[in-house]
């Protein structure tokens, strides 16, 4: 028995000892692989490597790229063609027409479920972990009396927090995109590194962040529609797949999907009625509108517009990431026209952030953000993240550029 179990443990050991040795040149382990893992892997140059263990599988592939080869160990092995984009991008092995997370990874939420991530490094170090006083992140569970239900939010304390008790800090609130949850700038958009590395070198105002969960239904009526169909995973598939290099074949975007899904629910309400003051009440915020902000990603962005602009009596700052941003020819009918009035706008917006991927189709909100520019209004700023489309790195991009212009 002693010797039949020696036997199997060699056995599973061996593969692993025989592909250490044949590690791809150049090549090294997917960051978001589970320690001491050693596939996915990727190199310099942004080609990705997948290893597979699935013997028994007919057909396997990784998800936004394609097939796999299946090898005479049992293994399964994909080799990218082509340099992928740099940054962040999710994927999911399929197996025999099963999608699935990859077990050689972490799992992040995204499209509505738990998937696997590949990162092509920026090479930068404005969102890694640096030798620099560290804030803290917190989960706070509370009761909503308008969903009735208990719900929960992720809260960045900047370094100090515990230490200055007589300090009180400005809020920020920032939200998720479509699919994704508030786990999503924690994890996947490093909102923590990349606060703590900016405040350290003068570049932020110490602040509290709130990540709440973008989703929010009355008692007894439907929920809001959620993205994990095929449909709306073709799309975000799509948002999400890495850009092709110079000179490849382009990507291919799936169009959005119409109804079932729907973007609308009562969370905008919620925030201004429950959330704020549920904040304010358990950590020490300035509760003033100038030391109030909020922004968000995709959907986040337009709840972001929902929630702000109505409410300027509670918010003087806004930044939408790649969504929230209306068109040029809405600019005379939004927010009871406060965009055709500069010095009104200028006296309550303290400043409105539009922010968008280079490859995601920019030119509708750069030219609403320079008509507005155009009428006057003083706070309102563009960013466009270079190379980069609907994904992570234009968010966490932004929210880069967007923090340092916050509570001046």
């Amino acid at each position: 028995m002693k010797k039949t179990t020696f036997l199997l443990i060699l056995a599973m050991i061996f593969p692993l000892m025989i592909t250490a040795q044949d590690f791809p040149e150049g090549s090294f382990p997917n960051e978001h692989n589970l320690d001491g893992v050693q596939w996915p892997r990727v190199d310099d140059k942004g080609h990705t490597y997948f290893r597979v263990f699935a013997p028994n599988a007919k057909n396997v592939q990784i998800s936004f790229r394609g097939p796999m080869t299946r090898e005479a160990d049992g293994y399964w092995t994909y080799v990218s063609p082509e340099p992928e984009a740099v940054g962040f991008h999710y994927y999911q092995l399929v197996i025999d027409s099963v999608n699935v997370a990859d077990p050689a990874t972490k799992s992040y939420y995204g499209m509505s479920k738990w998937v696997s991530a590949i990162e092509i490094p920026e090479g930068l170090q404005y969102d890694k972990a640096q030798n620099v006083p560290h804030g803290d992140i917190r989960m706070k569970k509370y009761w909503s009396e308008m969903t009735q239900a208990w719900r929960m939010c992720y809260v960045y304390t900047p370094a100090g927090y515990d230490q200055n008790t007589d300090q009180r800090y400005p809020v920020l609130y920032l939200q998720h995109g479509g699919g994704e949850d508030e786990t999503g700038w924690v994890f996947q958009g490093r909102m923590g590194n990349i606060m703590d590395n900016l405040i350290a070198e003068g570049k932020a105002v110490p602040m509290i962040i709130v990540m709440d969960r973008g989703y929010a239904s009355l008692p007894g009526s439907a929920p809001m529609g959620r993205f994990d169909n095929p449909g709306m995973n073709a799309f975000l598939a799509g948002a999400n797949a890495p850009a092709p290099a110079p000179g490849a074949p382009a990507v291919e975007r799936p169009a959005r999907p119409a109804a079932p899904f729907r973007f609308q629910s009562v969370f905008p309400e919620l925030l201004v009625k429950e959330i704020v003051p549920m904040i304010d009440s358990s950590f020490r915020t300035k509760t003033d509108r100038e030391s109030r902000a909020m922004a968000g990603l995709s959907m986040g962005g337009m709840h972001t517009f929902q929630v702000v602009m109505p409410n300027l009596d509670k918010f003087a700052y806004l930044g939408g990431f790649s969504g929230g941003a209306g068109g040029v020819d809405q600019i005379e009918t939004l927010y009871d026209g406060l965009l055709t009035k500069p010095e009104k706008f200028n006296s309550q917006v303290k400043l409105m952030f539009l922010s968008i991927g280079e490859e995601e189709r920019p030119e509708r909100v750069k030219a609403f953000a320079e008509a507005l520019q155009a009428n006057g209004l003083e706070n309102v700023v563009y960013y466009e993240s270079p190379g980069s489309a609907h994904e992570w790195l234009t968010w966490r991009r932004s929210l880069r550029e967007f923090a340092p212009l916050l509570f001046r």
